[in-house]
């Protein structure tokens, strides 16, 4: 009885060591150490890739889009578009923002309907009329075939932060006149904020909305 005690003492002694021992390394040691690597070399991304305007002011994550509407009168009221603003893809995921200060997240996923279905037709097919008719501007009219895919589609998360350089370029026009601006200093602003294929192969060229819709308004009050 005595020998199966120490026994059973010497096994519960050594399990208790080898917790202790496995806490330290793996939750104090482990977590420290890849926390101080990711902050020396990757702060950025570390600390939730942030973005920041002229004045400091965090306005969001250049991984998470939002959109860009007006104030809502009422509850009930249907989101409408702040046309001053470069627009991201549509989607239900993305959460609305006072001018950059602050976004609530909604939810993430794709529609997962089919490109057959008469509902994703419909609903395309409007995105499209939407997207002419709020770019057109007396001076510039946009096409319905000029309209890129990504314009009138959601991503498969619904928080893509990007658009199409195609997308961006086909907003110039409006933005500049909505806020104001010359058309070329527009252009130069989306120039300035697209970027290549990583690694010059993977993926496409694309538009951060955030960034860019950040630099706009550091333009508007300069």
């Amino acid at each position: 009885m005595n020998t199966s005690l120490r026994n059973t003492a010497r096994t519960l002694g050594a399990g208790l060591r080898a917790l202790l021992v496995l806490s330290v390394i793996c939750g104090v040691l482990y977590p420290l150490s890849v926390t101080g690597v990711a902050q020396a070399l990757f702060s950025g991304k570390a600390n939730g890739s942030e973005i920041s305007d002229a004045s400091g002011r965090t306005v969001g994550s250049s991984l998470i889009g939002q959109t860009y509407d007006l104030p809502k009168r009422s509850p009930d009221e249907a989101a409408k578009p702040d046309l001053r603003w470069f627009q991201p893809r549509p989607s239900n995921g993305l959460g609305s923002n006072g001018v950059n200060l602050r976004y609530s997240l909604i939810l993430s996923g794709a529609t997962n309907r089919s490109a057959d279905n008469a509902e994703l037709i419909t609903w395309v097919t409007e995105a499209k009329a939407a997207v002419v008719a709020d770019n057109s501007t007396p001076s510039y009219k946009v096409r319905p075939e000029e309209v890129p895919a990504d314009a009138v589609t959601s991503s498969g998360s619904g928080l893509d932060p990007n658009i199409s350089p195609a997308y961006a370029k086909l907003q110039i026009n409006r933005v500049a006149e909505r806020n104001g601006l010359p058309v070329r200093q527009v252009a130069e602003l989306v120039a300035e904020h697209t970027e290549g294929r990583t690694l010059g192969f993977m993926g496409e060229p694309r538009v951060n909305v955030l960034e860019l819709n950040t630099a706009l308004k550091d333009v508007r009050k300069g």
